[in-house]
């Protein structure tokens, strides 16, 4: 009895030792860490106009004084109170000192407000050398496939052309170009039309890291296909309708790919000349820059979608589908290279 009356009044002794210790260690502390609390609850209810110049210069080091609390709550077994007291303040003080400072419609609202554009004309050189290379590629598909038809089969799969090969009558190539309104799974279309646009520019894109020379042979590849199927329409004389099918959605599928091209040369040049940096140190700075345009090519890519699987299939008039293909067009172009606002501002 005696030897279990001594081990009951160890025990007690040492959980009021225990007490004793976290009392003193939250006496001590306390106040950085209810200071620090008052300044998170202030900043997560978006009353940081209450908060002082002295409160924000002081935040990351309050942070790290809590957080090195914390370190030692755990180390000295205190209170679970405490701990995830403790815990919860930190996590919450490390979002507002090293997470994101804006909010999902502040991003939103300075990336269509200036920051995709500025990021689009920070690329112009390497959009320019696509282009050409775009052209190029369009006239080389339309010239082989002029001297030998059967180039057109190693331009356009089997499954994208359908009846519309060499060979196939002017009413039979007019019929793939009108009459879908009436179709189902023009959703379902429009979705793998995005899919696989968005795999083939993305590519163009990763591709750059190997100094740029995989992209320029897709950017050609991409646009041989092209002009395979303009050789292919021109023979029959049906130039016009082609241009109208192929302009409702292309204006804006071909600057995005334009684009994801652009911006891979733009990483591979990077790559190639790295001036006074470090080839990786290059390549990790470029992709930086090319970020905000290939995010804004997904976009690009999405839209393109929808018009193709859905705008060119309801709308069977050559006239307006060159009218929404061209005022397309002038957007972007309007956007990107006349466009210059920023707005100013992280918060709402």
């Amino acid at each position: 009895m005696a030897l279990i009356s001594m081990t009951r009044g160890n025990t007690e002794a040492a959980i009021e030792a225990a007490a004793l210790r976290s009392d003193r260690f939250r006496q001590e502390r306390e106040p950085d860490w209810k200071r620090l609390e008052l300044i998170v609850t202030r900043m997560e209810k978006g009353r940081i106009g209450k908060l002082s110049d002295a409160d924000l210069l002081e935040l990351p080091v309050l942070y790290r004084t809590v957080a090195s609390s914390l370190s030692v709550a755990r180390e000295t077994s205190l209170d679970a109170a405490t701990l995830a007291y403790l815990d919860s303040l930190v996590q919450r003080a490390w979002f507002l000192v090293y997470g994101p400072r804006t909010t999902l419609w502040s991003w939103l609202r300075r990336f269509f407000g200036g920051e995709w554009s500025r990021a689009v004309r920070a690329i112009t050189p390497e959009i320019l050398v696509a282009l050409a290379l775009m052209v190029a590629g369009t006239v080389v598909g339309w010239m082989l496939c002029a001297q030998d038809p059967d180039w057109f089969y190693a331009f356009v799969s089997p499954e994208l052309a359908g009846e519309r090969v060499p060979g196939a009558t002017r009413e039979v190539l007019r019929e793939g170009l009108f009459g879908k309104a009436n179709e189902d799974g023009l959703s379902v279309f429009a979705a793998s039309l995005f899919s696989h646009n968005s795999s083939v520019s993305i590519l163009m894109y990763a591709l750059g890291f190997a100094f740029g020379v995989p992209t320029l042979m897709l950017v050609v590849q991409n646009t041989t296909m092209l002009g395979a199927i303009l050789w292919l329409y021109n023979g029959v004389g049906l130039d016009y309708e082609i241009a109208g099918w192929l302009a409702i959605h292309g204006t804006t599928e071909l600057f995005a790919l334009l684009l994801a091209g652009a911006a891979g040369l733009h990483v591979g040049r990077s790559m190639a000349f790295p001036g006074e940096l470090s080839v990786a140190e290059a390549a990790a700075a470029a992709g930086q820059r090319t970020a905000t345009v290939m995010a804004g090519v997904v976009l690009m890519l999405l839209c393109a979608g929808m018009l193709e699987g859905l705008g060119r299939q309801l709308v069977d008039v050559t006239a307006t589908r060159l009218a929404i293909g061209g005022g397309m067009l002038v957007f972007w172009l309007i956007y990107f290279f006349l466009f210059r606002h920023v707005p100013q501002g992280s918060e709402d």
